[in-house]
């Protein structure tokens, strides 16, 4: 089994484990803090979308920073075994674990989130996809935030959002977007 840590909050330096898949790219430690500093005062009490769960690097680290409460949607059985053990390992009460594709996961979706992870495999090209159902679904709570992380030499169309923040690290660029 691969592990990353927790960067911050309750659970800081506490490790997750996650199965070695070539799909399962977990955000780098210096990204993941880089993505909660842009949120910092905007965690808390927060409903999160972890779509693409992979890790749940992100989810984890959200709820170990106060959001109240974290989906994770994930298609690979492996991932959700490993999802489902860091949930029990860390007494993780706050979150649900999906087994689903993402897109036909947003076509049923209900709930209103606050904050999104958006980190699809890079080869899938399914960021435009995503960003559309959440919007076409009223997905989004008012002055929600949506984190994508995509290939640095295939930027997505992230229109109608705006682009808030962005970085980049190896391959990876990220991007922080409003509605």
């Amino acid at each position: 089994m691969n592990e990353v840590r927790i960067i911050g909050g309750k659970w800081k330096r506490r490790k997750l484990t996650f199965p070695p898949r070539g799909e399962l790219r977990p955000t780098p430690d210096r990204t993941r803090e880089t993505l909660f500093n842009w949120l910092v005062g905007r965690i808390d009490g927060t409903r999160c979308l972890d779509l693409f769960a992979g890790s749940g690097a992100l989810g984890f680290e959200a709820l170990s920073r106060g959001a109240a409460h974290c989906t994770f949607v994930e298609r690979d059985p492996h991932a959700v075994r490993a999802l489902h053990t860091n949930r029990e390992r860390l007494a993780a009460t706050d979150c649900s674990i999906v087994k689903a594709e993402a897109l036909a996961y947003l076509r049923k979706a209900t709930s209103k989130w606050d904050i999104v992870f958006l980190d699809p495999p890079f080869d899938a090209m399914l960021i435009s996809d995503c960003l559309a159902l959440l919007l076409s679904r009223s997905l989004l709570a008012d002055d929600a935030r949506i984190y994508v992380e995509h290939r640095r030499t295939a930027t997505p169309d992230l229109a109608p959002f705006t682009v808030l923040k962005s970085t980049r690290a190896g391959d990876s660029a990220a991007v922080l977007l409003a509605p």
